[in-house]
């Protein structure tokens, strides 16, 4: 897959990055919800923090989300696969009933 050389802007900083054909439109996003995230962030903390400690923070509280997602998505995937043997047992029992005596 070949290479595109993309802009963006992050925390007031235009970067050219290195991009998969196809895949701008993603790092774009990307760059702009880390954007929305330091300006929300800028807003809700009212201390003073370097550029460096606000995309720090960012950071970390994207990776807490990412790793809630997870745990959220292992769950439903569980619950899933409960439902989904709930039904193969009764479909089982629907097509093969028990003989009684």
């Amino acid at each position: 897959m070949s290479q595109h050389t993309v802009t963006i802007n992050v925390a007031n900083k235009r970067l050219k990055i290195a991009c998969p054909a196809g895949h701008e439109s993603a790092l774009l996003q990307a760059a702009d919800e880390i954007n929305k995230r330091l300006e929300h962030d800028a807003k809700k903390s009212h201390s003073a923090k370097t550029p460096e400690q606000a995309l720090v923070m960012m950071s970390l509280n994207l990776a807490n989300d990412l790793i809630q997602a997870r745990t959220e998505l292992a769950q439903e995937r569980e619950e899933m696969q409960s439902k989904i043997e709930l039904l193969q047992n009764t479909i089982e029992q629907a097509v093969n009933p028990t003989k009684t005596a």
